[in-house]
């Protein structure tokens, strides 16, 4: 499935991060995948939300630099090879992934978040190749 993703470019100064999440909270969003990226002087910060628009609007009223971006979630095997294959997926396409991180939500499945050249094509050809969008 396609999904938006919630991305921050945040200052990398005490308190930021903190910050960040009070936002989210206090306008009732939840987060359900978090990376960051950081340099020494800002963090990128990716999130998978419930209400990644509000999340955005929150962050934009709070004088953070916010935008959302859409992403590709994959459920694959968690067990060795379950990000190869779907990588070789990928690639039988001829696709490119800009970035992606990956997060276990139960012992036996892991979900790929993926950032790719063209979601929707990927989202399509996955599923017809019997993936499952999360």
């Amino acid at each position: 499935m396609m999904l938006d993703q919630v991305t921050v470019f945040l200052e990398n100064d005490k308190g930021r991060l903190s910050a960040l999440t009070r936002v989210l909270s206090d306008a009732d969003i939840n987060m359900y995948a978090l990376t960051i990226a950081e340099t020494s002087d800002y963090g990128l910060v990716r999130i998978v939300c419930n209400k990644p628009e509000a999340a955005v609007k929150a962050l934009r009223a709070a004088d953070m630099r916010a935008s959302v971006t859409e992403v590709v979630a994959v459920t694959v095997p968690n067990l060795p090879g379950g990000l190869a294959e779907l990588l070789q997926k990928f690639e039988e396409l001829d696709l490119n992934i800009d970035y992606g991180y990956c997060f276990s939500v139960a012992g036996e499945e892991a979900v790929d978040v993926l950032k790719v050249s063209d979601a929707k094509r990927a989202s399509e050809a996955l599923a017809a190749a019997g993936y499952r969008l999360a």
